[in-house]
Formats: C-alpha cells, structure tokens, sequence
C-alpha cells in the first residue's frame, strides 16, 4: 500500500512539473485566448500566485515558476521520506 502512494507521488510530482514546463515553454508562443493556453494557466497560476507576490519579477524573468518546480520536488521528497520510513 505505501508503494502505491509512493508512486502516485511521485507521477503526480513529475505531471505538475511537466505541466508548469509546458505552461512556461507556451506562453511565449501561443496567444493567451488560445483553449489550451487558458486550461493550463488556471491549472497552474493558483500556485505560482502566491509566489510571485513574494518573489518580485528581475527585469523581464520571472522565476515563479524555477521556485514553484523546486518546492514541489521538496514537497514529494519528504512525503516520500515520510512514507518510506513508516514501512
């Protein structure tokens, strides 16, 4: 049973990341009123929000979505760990 959670965290983790990869990679070339475009940002924007409140834009870059990979890798880790020493 723990392995199965295990797994499920870990191809959750791997999704998101996936997911705010392709967000980033299609913002600069498809338009923003594109349906594909709209469905990922609202999947994923919720969580780079809060985020970029606290992270301020340097020059053009914003780095929300490097912050938001790495603590969802962080995240899953210690879940993992977590679940790994309850067996």
């Amino acid at each position: 049973m723990v392995d199965v959670l295990i797994s499920a965290i870990r191809i959750i983790e791997q999704l998101f990341t996936l997911l705010v990869i392709v967000k980033v990679i299609i913002s600069y070339f498809v338009s923003p009123y594109n349906s594909f475009r709209m469905t990922v940002d609202r999947l994923v924007e919720p969580f780079l929000a809060p985020i970029r409140r606290i992270l301020p834009t340097i020059g053009m870059f914003d780095f929300s979505p490097l912050v938001l990979i790495i603590l969802v890798q962080l995240i899953a880790g210690i879940l993992v760990n977590i679940l790994w020493n309850v067996r």
